[in-house]
């Protein structure tokens, strides 16, 4: 049977992989199909539909949009959404924006903390156009300030810390009907991490299409629940590691691959809405 990865990040938001590098680790891996979901930022998908055209894998345009819930953050994938969409592209740079405004001001408040962080090379690190808290966590451990990324949010970036910054974020209503104007369908990542299983069915109602049921932060139990929770919703059930390369230690590309029937039923609702006709059955992913 294929596999597919649906939840890979590269350099152009906050992996470390470029899209060549993460191509080459879907093949080695065995993967059939993958996705390539940075955060608010699509900028990386044409070097990656040509490195997986190399390697001969199916290429899945995608992006990790940042989005909330009655002041709870979430995250919504969308796939398959017309790249060349004018108002995903403008959306997508006025986010980029405020996530560079964010970097600017993290980097303010830590020196004005006392910590000489310099912001040209929290600049130099990111490499994109939707910076992020991990890199200036990045910049904090080379320069000395943090051990790894874990003390560095531990110290500085925390909520609470001297370089935290909220984040600007749109409603997950905006989020879902932005990527199914540009032609997409939309899934709640990871759902097991907002420790809010509430949530769920208030994206249901925004549109969601799917809920990614498997992932490398899940339990199986909870993998398992989520996976039935999509059936009784009528959602597809899809998965991916959230690989970011090297950034959060060993690459996680390989831990999930999703049986690639459920990329076909995710496909499936870019024809028809979920009320058109009963819920999708759902293929267990491989476990490595």
């Amino acid at each position: 049977m294929k596999h597919a990865d649906l939840h890979l990040h590269t350099h152009f938001s906050d992996g470390t992989f470029s899209p060549e590098e993460l191509a080459a680790h879907a093949r080695e891996h065995g993967l059939d199909a993958v996705a390539l979901t940075d955060h608010d930022s699509v900028e990386g998908c044409e070097r990656m539909e040509q490195a997986c055209r190399r390697e001969g894998l199916e290429f899945i345009p995608g992006a990790e949009l940042t989005a909330e819930v009655t002041g709870q953050e979430v995250h919504v994938l969308g796939y398959w959404m017309d790249l060349s969409s004018p108002r995903l592209r403008a959306e997508l740079r006025r986010f980029q924006g405020v996530r560079q405004q964010r970097v600017c001001e993290m980097v303010s408040r830590l020196n004005d903390s006392g910590v000489g962080l310099s912001e040209s090379r929290v600049r130099s690190l990111a490499r994109c156009e939707a910076p992020g808290r991990l890199h200036v966590a990045r910049a904090l451990v080379e320069q000395g300030f943090a051990r790894d990324h874990d003390q560095a949010f531990d110290r500085f970036l925390k909520r609470g810390r001297p370089g935290f910054v909220p984040k600007a974020r749109m409603s997950a209503e905006e989020a879902v009907g932005l990527i199914r104007e540009a032609g997409g369908v939309a899934v709640l990542a990871h759902p097991g991490l907002y420790r809010n299983d509430s949530l769920i069915g208030r994206l249901k109602d925004a549109g969601i299409d799917g809920l990614e049921c498997w992932h490398t932060r899940h339990s199986a139990e909870a993998s398992e629940g989520y996976s039935r929770k999509a059936a009784e919703l009528d959602l597809v059930a899809t998965g991916g590691s959230d690989c970011h390369g090297m950034a959060k230690g060993e690459p996680l590309i390989g831990r999930v691959k999703l049986p690639y029937p459920q990329v076909e039923a995710l496909r499936a609702r870019r024809a028809r809405r979920p009320d058109d006709s009963g819920p999708a059955s759902v293929t267990r992913p491989a476990t490595t």
